[in-house]
């Protein structure tokens, strides 16, 4: 230990109780010659005794138990591997509060319009949005508390869900957690990636048997309110035919489970930061770069299709197009252990789910009824 730079007392960390905690972990993947101590972090001046790449890689897991990071930089013709004690900010779950609350209202006020109550009259009658409430938060909320979950598994930093209340026809944007932090492996990345899709569509599977079942009053339409003929896709057509069910109007709860179908679709997309791709950048590595490249411009060929061949409203996938368009230049971030690839059965798992997200896909999502 550089005794010049280390001060008993002054420190922010006990740098002898963390080297003598830390150092077994560390001579593993890393030939240590000398050790510094800069008050703020440890300096260990070594040779790698693996691919430099993977170092931090390995060291990632047994750091994080006891509350540090690490960095391995290579300067002067030496490698320095930079361990440092990690901050832990105070999460401001009131946020995540205000916005579910704040959400819950919007999205009732949605439901009560399907249920055909004008609010302006009949501000009471808002209660009979609930259920819609319900149910599209239980299909958004399902969704992000499997990445949450997951994540937390992995040992990842996640935030809460921040649900977004917006003044769209369902009353909400969704949800989104926030990831701090490194992605440990390809296999963590898969595992976050592909359970809010999963948990998220078999709730919506759930909900849109439940709306099925329930009978749709008879709605007289609020003037000047927007009616739209909805495409229906694969899945719920099947699940149609399953229970049985007939008629072209849908109970909102029936509705909810076709935007949680619709989101589980545009989450699949395998290009830049969606879940699908995370899930196809832990299948297929740094290949997955060339699907992601091209998932935006066959979008953009669905929407030029749509709107001149079928002389249908395709707006939707050129926006969706020019938005990976941005997110995918960008490339995904590589997980910290990313030469370890996946297992046979999350190989599997992903191209069913795939295979699932296709079966909610309709070229003509949604159009409005003149």
């Amino acid at each position: 230990m550089n005794q010049e730079n280390h001060k008993k007392g002054k420190g922010k960390f006990n740098a002898e109780e963390a080297v003598s905690r830390l150092y077994p972990f560390i001579v593993r993947v890393f030939d240590v010659y000398e050790v510094q101590n800069s008050g703020e972090a440890l300096y260990f001046f070594g040779t790698p005794r693996t691919d430099a790449e993977n170092v931090t890689g390995e060291l990632w897991e047994p750091l994080q138990q006891f509350g540090f990071g690490c960095t391995l930089k290579y300067e002067l013709g030496e490698y320095v591997l930079l361990v440092f004690p990690e901050k832990k900010a105070k999460e401001k779950t009131w946020l995540n509060f205000v916005l579910f609350i704040a959400t819950f209202f919007t999205t009732m006020i949605c439901g009560a319009w399907m249920s055909g109550v004008n609010l302006e009259k009949e501000p009471l009658q808002l209660f009979r949005g609930l259920s819609f409430t319900l149910a599209i938060m239980a299909v958004l909320g399902s969704h992000e508390m499997a990445h949450y979950a997951m994540a937390r598994y992995h040992g990842m930093k996640a935030s809460l869900p921040y649900f977004i209340p917006f003044p769209t026809f369902i009353g909400t944007m969704g949800a989104v957690i926030r990831y701090k932090g490194p992605v440990p492996s390809r296999k963590a990345l898969f595992d976050v990636g592909i359970a809010g899709p999963l948990v998220g569509l078999f709730m919506s599977v759930a909900v849109t048997i439940i709306g099925l079942n329930l009978e749709m009053p008879a709605v007289k339409p609020l003037p000047d309110s927007m009616m739209f003929d909805l495409g229906l896709p694969p899945l719920f057509v099947f699940i149609q035919k399953l229970v049985g069910a007939t008629g072209d109007n849908l109970h909102p709860v029936a509705f909810a489970g076709w935007v949680g179908m619709f989101v589980t679709l545009l989450n699949l997309l395998p290009a830049g930061q969606l879940d699908g791709g995370h899930i196809l950048r832990a299948m297929l590595g740094k290949k997955a770069e060339k699907i992601s490249f091209l998932m935006p411009r066959v979008l953009f060929l669905i929407g030029i299709y749509v709107i001149y061949w079928l002389k249908e409203d395709g707006v939707i996938w050129i926006f969706w197009a020019l938005l990976l368009w941005v997110f995918a230049a960008a490339g995904h971030p590589s997980p910290l252990h990313d030469k370890v690839e996946l297992d046979k059965k999350r190989i599997l798992l992903g191209i069913i789910t795939f295979i699932l997200g296709f079966l909610c896909f309709t070229l003509i999502p949604f159009k409005p009824i003149s």
